[in-house]
């Protein structure tokens, strides 16, 4: 069923100046407008639902960064004191953050963690600071060593806090890190721990062998695609390792290790290299 703030796949009804006319079921005729109409339209456009400046059901093609149910880090564009904060959302109109909604009264520029919905009196797509609000309150459905979808959210005094599948919270401690975190980063993380309180702790690598076998796989994988050579070493900054392979410096280090030692690749100051005839 169509949803204000969700994308959906709507039937064309009719082309006019404005654009197009699309079926939307209950929310009834939804205009595409015409800077939005793919190049070649079939039967049928998959768009994203929102209000426009003027309040009504509009459809586009653009896809936000978050949709309604989904938490996100954006950029504040530009403030209204007497109405909040606007929002980057990747969208031509920019998202609310209502300041009665607001937890830090970010300044312009600042990037905020939000949870997008849609505001039951206003109908509205808003978004809100107050993300312990909108966080799924059930028993977690997750098993120790599952692979999860994860927003770094805060720093706490232990670490960082993170959001689970658009769901629930956890903990990355500090202690089990090899460098910082960016707020905002979006990681794949494994759950290390489910406590009886229901609290989750994270780490962002699997346990012992079961973390470093794959990294050398993917290693081995990503060299034979390179053509026997990357740029990565001991020296290379935890980013550009984590860009390469999605995985943390620690844990490229501890696979590297594993390689090395079975004589699968050579050590250089510029990178790893590929033993000839492995």
């Amino acid at each position: 069923m169509p949803t204000i703030g969700r994308r959906s796949t709507l039937k064309i009804l009719r082309a006019a100046t404005p654009g197009l006319y699309l079926d939307a079921g209950p929310l009834g005729e939804i205009l595409l407008p015409r800077r939005y109409i793919p190049a070649a339209p079939a039967d049928e456009v998959d768009v994203f639902i929102y209000r426009d400046s003027e309040d009504r059901l509009v459809a586009t093609t653009e896809a936000p960064l978050a949709m309604a149910g989904e938490f996100a880090c954006l950029r504040v564009q530009s403030l209204r004191p007497s109405l909040g904060a606007f929002l980057d959302w990747g969208l031509s109109k920019d998202l609310l953050l209502p300041r009665r909604e607001q937890v830090t009264f970010p300044r312009e520029g600042a990037l905020v963690i939000v949870y997008v919905h849609v505001d039951e009196k206003s109908d509205r797509i808003v978004a809100s600071e107050r993300i312990d609000r909108w966080l799924d309150r059930t028993p977690p459905p997750y098993t120790p060593e599952q692979a999860v979808r994860i927003l770094v959210a805060r720093e706490t005094p232990l670490g960082y806090s993170a959001i689970i599948e658009n769901a629930h919270t956890g903990l990355l401690y500090r202690s089990d890190l090899a460098d910082p975190l960016r707020i905002g980063e979006q990681l794949t993380g494994y759950v290390r721990t489910l406590r009886p309180d229901g609290k989750i702790d994270l780490a962002l690598d699997r346990k012992g062998f079961a973390r470093v076998r794959p990294v050398a796989d993917q290693i081995l994988e990503a060299l034979e695609a390179a053509g026997g050579f990357l740029p990565l070493s001991d020296n290379s900054a935890p980013a550009a390792i984590r860009e390469a392979l999605g995985v943390s410096k620690k844990a490229f280090k501890q696979a590297v290790g594993i390689l090395y030692k079975k004589k699968q690749i050579v050590l250089a100051d510029d990178g790893i290299r590929a033993r000839s005839g492995r």
